[in-house]
C-alpha cells in the first residue's frame, strides 16, 4: 500500500472539482480508498475516477491499497551456539487484502513488518537453534520446520484486513559458511577433473604400450591409417635401419679380428717369457725343471694346433719328453743337467 497526503480543493465560480494530477496513478489490482475527516471510503474498483466526485473532493489523503494475493517473506536471525554466527529463517506467506478500508486506516504499508513481529513471538525458535553449530544448520533446517509447522498451527498469522496463510520456512546458509562450501566444492570438482585426466592418460599409455609391444610394423601401419606417418618415410627409415645394422656387423666383426689378434700376441710374449726364464734358470743353476719346460712347450703346441686346425693346416708334430731313463746315472731325475741335453 501506499499512501499520499492531498490538497484542499479551493472553491470557484464552478463546481468544486479534484485535478487529476493530484491523485496518483492507479496500478493494476489496487484501489483508491480516500480518507474524508476520519472516515475511510474505498472508490469503487474498475470505475475511472471521477475528479468531482464527493469523496475524491473533500479527501485529505488517498492510499492505493493492491488487493491481489502476494507472497509476502519475512526474516528473523535466531542464535548459534556461537556468538560470532547466528541463522538467518525466512518464512514465506500469501496476502491478500479483505477489506481495503482496514487496511488503509491500520496504515499497513508493507505487510512484511507484522509478519516479522509474528516470528519474533515464538521465543522457542531461538532455543532450538542456540545449541547448534552453524555448520549444523540441516539440523537446525529440520527442528525448525517442525517447529513452525506448530506454531503456526497453534497460533496462526493474523493481519487486520488482510487474510494471511503461512506457506513455509527457511533457514539460509551464511555467507561465510557458503563461500568455504563452494571453494570445498570447486576443489572437489578440481581434483576429480586431474583425476579423470590422470585415468584417461593412464588408458591412453596402455593403449600405446600395446600397439608398441605388436613390433614396429604394427604401429608404422598404425601410423600410415591415422595420416601421422607417410609411406615414404617409412621405406627412408627401414634403408637406413638396414644399412646401420650392416655396418655395425662389419665393425663388430674387425673387433673381434683385432681382440684375437692382440691375445695372440700376448700369449706368445708370455711363453717366449716363460722359456727365457726356464733356460735363465738352467743357465744358472746346470739344471732345468723338465717337467715346467715339458708343460711350456705343450702348451703352445696346443695353440698352435688350435690356430692351425682352426685355419685348416695340418697339428704340429709332438715334442716326446726324454723319458727318466735316458738321464746319466748320477743326473738328478727329471732334470737337464746342461743345455746340450736340449737336442
Amino acid at each position: 500500500m501506499t499512501e499520499q497526503t492531498l490538497n484542499p480543493v479551493q472553491r470557484g465560480f464552478f463546481s468544486r472539482r479534484r485535478r487529476r494530477v493530484d491523485v496518483p496513478q492507479l496500478p493494476p489490482g489496487a484501489v483508491y480508498v480516500f480518507q474524508v475527516g476520519g472516515r475511510y471510503s474505498v472508490y469503487p474498483e474498475g470505475i475511472t475516477l471521477d475528479p468531482m466526485h464527493l469523496d475524491a473532493v473533500d479527501a485529505t489523503s488517498v492510499s492505493l491499497v493492491d488487493t491481489r494475493a502476494r507472497l509476502v517473506e519475512a526474516e528473523r536471525a535466531i542464535p548459534s551456539v556461537s556468538e560470532a554466527d547466528a541463522f538467518t529463517l525466512r518464512a514465506s506467506f500469501t496476502c491478500q487484502v479483505t477489506d481495503a478500508a482496514t487496511v488503509a486506516r491500520q496504515g499497513i504499508i508493507d505487510a512484511a513488518v507484522p509478519l516479522r513481529a509474528y516470528l519474533a513471538g515464538d521465543s522457542e525458535l531461538a532455543r532450538t537453534s542456540a545449541a547448534h553449530r552453524i555448520e549444523e544448520v540441516n539440523a537446525v533446517r529440520e527442528q525448525v520446520t517442525r517447529r513452525m509447522a506448530a506454531y503456526t498451527t497453534i497460533l496462526p498469522p493474523r493481519i487486520i484486513g488482510m487474510s494471511v496463510e503461512f506457506v513455509g520456512i527457511e533457514v539460509l546458509t551464511p555467507e561465510d559458511l557458503r563461500t568455504w562450501e563452494q571453494e570445498v566444492r570447486d576443489e572437489r570438482r578440481m581434483q576429480e577433473l586431474v583425476r579423470g585426466q590422470r585415468d584417461f592418460e593412464t588408458d591412453d599409455v596402455h593403449r600405446i604400450a600395446e600397439l608398441l609391444a605388436q613390433g614396429s610394423h604394427f604401429v608404422d601401419a598404425f601410423g600410415v591409417a591415422r595420416d601421422d606417418i607417410n609411406l615414404h618415410a617409412i621405406a627412408s627409415r627401414v634403408h637406413q635401419v638396414a644399412a646401420d645394422d650392416k655396418a655395425h656387423s662389419r665393425q663388430a666383426t674387425a673387433d673381434d679380428k683385432q681382440r684375437a689378434h692382440e691375445r695372440e700376441s700376448a700369449e706368445r710374449e708370455m711363453r717366449q717369457s716363460l722359456v727365457l726364464a726356464v733356460l735363465n734358470q738352467a743357465r744358472e743353476s746346470g739344471y732345468v725343471d723338465h717337467q715346467l719346460l715339458q708343460q711350456l712347450l705343450d702348451f703352445g703346441n696346443r695353440k698352435q694346433e688350435n690356430r692351425s686346425q682352426a685355419a685348416g693346416a695340418l697339428p704340429p708334430a709332438e715334442i716326446s719328453p726324454r723319458s727318466a731313463s735316458d738321464d746319466q746315472p748320477g743326473d738328478r731325475r727329471g732334470f737337464i743337467k746342461d743345455e746340450d741335453d736340449l737336442d
